[in-house]
């Protein structure tokens, strides 16, 4: 098993209960960016460790070196092939992301005057987004706009619902998702099956 990949048994169980300290420094990523110190247990998301594994999917839609891990990537590499098969061009929007880039991207959001409680229904906080594990990936297609919930209307996403899971991928964040992210159709992550 890859050390970086998402078991679905790991998903289940690894959820922080209000009790459970975050990892060292990781605390001072919150206060720094007014997550408040109940977030961990509250949000229902498991803590995710950056993967220290990680290979190179090529670029991705915005010409950026996409990282992924290896398990994942192979995975994602038969889903592309297989949709391609179909007729269907899966386009890879976004990748792995640390600590680090989560904590820019919800600073950038705060500067331009968001609140953070509204960031937390998009965008998880540093350490808990499962882009950390280089399994998840935002996917899109050529006809549709990046990151928008217009993509469900997409060949791409119909094709995504029929075979993702054949691949090892599911939809993070349906719609009521116990969460309360946003409803994201173009975020898949991959997830190791639970073997007997």
């Amino acid at each position: 098993m890859s050390p970086c990949a998402i078991s679905i048994a790991s998903m289940d169980t690894a959820i922080m209960n209000p009790d459970q300290t975050l990892p060292a420094g990781l605390s001072n990523v919150h206060k720094s960016l007014g997550i408040d110190a109940g977030y961990a247990g509250r949000c229902g998301m498991p803590y995710v460790p950056e993967c220290s594994r990680l290979l190179s999917a090529g670029p991705d839609a915005f010409g950026r070196d996409a990282l992924v891990d290896g398990k994942a990537l192979a995975a994602w590499q038969r889903m592309q092939q297989a949709a391609e098969r179909d007729g269907v061009v899966l386009q890879l929007v976004s990748a792995f992301r640390s600590v680090e880039y989560q904590k820019k991207l919800i600073a950038r959001k705060l500067a331009s005057g968001q609140q953070i409680d509204a960031i937390l229904c998009v965008n998880a906080a540093p350490g808990f987004s499962e882009h950390h594990s280089g399994c998840a990936l935002d996917l899109g297609s050529p006809d549709y706009p990046c990151l928008e919930e217009s993509f469900e209307n997409s060949p791409a996403f119909a094709w995504l619902k029929a075979n993702a899971a054949d691949y090892g991928f599911s939809m993070s964040f349906p719609r009521g998702n116990p969460y309360g992210v946003q409803y994201e159709p173009w975020h898949w992550c991959y997830r190791k099956k639970k073997t007997g």
